[in-house]
């Protein structure tokens, strides 16, 4: 990975954790921000979603899943939130998932 990857990969889970603060109220932050480690998820601050963030323009979304999937911890659910240059956000999760997703998300909606 270049340094050039790694910066807008950085500036885009910035942009991401921004944006659920705004949407949810939350203090997400980035994940690398504080261990460092790889398999932990891009952003965190939700608890029980495993947020994969992803900044390309031509993205394998059912990649970027299985990574999303590989990672999460149990009982996680695992997302994975991306974009490209000038466009919105975008969520991919497995629609069996959306229950569980929704449930996780119900304490910050209104």
């Amino acid at each position: 990975m270049s340094i050039n990857s790694r910066a807008k990969g950085k500036r885009a889970e910035l942009a991401l954790k921004n944006e659920l603060n705004v949407i949810f109220g939350t203090d997400c932050r980035r994940g690398q921000q504080f261990c460092g480690a790889s398999g932990d998820a891009d952003v965190v601050g939700i608890e029980g979603v495993h947020i994969e963030c992803k900044h390309v323009e031509a993205l394998n979304i059912f990649e970027a899943m299985k990574q999303a999937e590989r990672d999460a911890r149990s009982g996680d659910t695992p997302i994975v939130c991306h974009t490209k240059n000038h466009k919105p956000w975008l969520v991919t999760l497995n629609l069996d998932e959306l229950p569980d997703l929704v449930r996780k998300l119900a304490p910050f909606v209104d």
